[in-house]
């Protein structure tokens, strides 16, 4: 048997069951789970319930990475392992660390953080090359408007080769981009 793959979902702790975008993280960690990714998160509402509860529902394993900072925060309960950690930056930079992949969904400026931490340390070559990849179009243009400046500006840094964060139509694109880019032979 191969490596076991974990996937870092970022986004919105709002969005409740029956909300659109809990359903469609839902749908994303069903479809993760399907392709044999371990799933970790924060560990917390919204987004990060959902595509937990979409990879247990489908089989997979989960990780939540919580934090002392978020003192009034519940663990969800479809995590399997919980990672404590005491700060919100050792949080980022945890889930970080135990991803082979990332994604992320609509979100706050919470979610934007994340994103840009991650990008730009892919950009710049602060961790090894891992597949990055937004679902739906929300993102877009936040990413559009910083390649702007990538682009106009030559620079021997990574975006400059490539776009480094793709944009994903569905749950099923982000899980079928993310096989071919981790499970390449």
């Amino acid at each position: 048997m191969g490596k076991e793959f974990i996937v870092t979902v970022f986004g919105s702790s709002r969005p409740r069951e029956g909300d659109a975008d809990y359903e469609e993280a839902r749908i994303l960690g069903r479809a993760l789970a399907k392709h044999a990714f371990s799933v970790c998160t924060g560990g917390y509402g919204g987004v990060m319930e959902a595509v937990s509860r979409g990879a247990k529902e489908a089989g997979g394993k989960t990780v939540g990475v919580t934090a002392d900072f978020f003192k009034a925060a519940k663990l969800n309960s479809w995590i399997d392992v919980e990672v404590p950690r005491k700060t919100w930056e050792e949080r980022l930079f945890e889930l970080i660390r135990r991803a082979d992949g990332f994604v992320a969904c609509k979100g706050g400026t919470g979610t934007l953080v994340e994103l840009a931490v991650v990008w730009e340390m892919l950009n710049k070559s602060v961790m090894a090359a891992k597949p990055f990849a937004v679902l739906g179009d929300f993102w877009q243009p936040i990413l559009d408007r910083v390649r702007e400046v990538e682009l106009e500006h030559p620079a021997p840094w990574g975006e400059a080769n490539g776009p480094l964060v793709y944009v994903a139509t569905s749950p099923g694109d982000v899980a079928s981009h993310l096989t071919a880019k981790l499970k390449q032979t």
